[in-house]
């Protein structure tokens, strides 16, 4: 399966984007769909996934939504009231099956495909 992350860009605090992961290839399969995020210096973090069921990171819970439009084999992080602290490299991963629980949908380690990344900056 191959994964294109895409809707990146700069914005200010307070405001909102739109991100979306087009997955392709064996989309007959069943995946969890999850975002990272990488901010310059810091190590790759757990953002969002979508498995059996949604799971959110705390800082971004009550602000970032993910969803899933099967029909366009899209998922979608919807980011809004965004701060300063949400800059970063935004990734898209699938993992095989339908995660369970949060501890294992936010495990990088559990994930065999990435898609490229796509640069998020919020600054005034």
């Amino acid at each position: 399966v191959q994964l294109q992350a895409s809707g990146g860009g700069l914005v200010q605090p307070g405001g909102s984007l739109r991100l979306s992961c087009t997955v392709s290839g064996r989309t007959d399969l069943a995946y969890t769909i999850t975002w990272f995020r990488q901010a310059p210096g810091k190590e790759r973090e757990f953002i969002a996934a979508r498995g059996r069921s949604i799971f959110y990171a705390d800082s971004v819970k009550g602000r970032f939504t993910i969803s899933r439009d099967n029909a366009k084999n899209t998922v979608y992080l919807q980011m809004n009231s965004l701060k300063p602290e949400d800059t970063g490299i935004y990734s898209c991963a699938a993992g095989r099956g339908m995660y369970e629980t949060r501890s294992h949908a936010r495990a990088a380690h559990n994930y065999d495909h990435w898609g490229q990344g796509t640069q998020v900056t919020v600054s005034s």
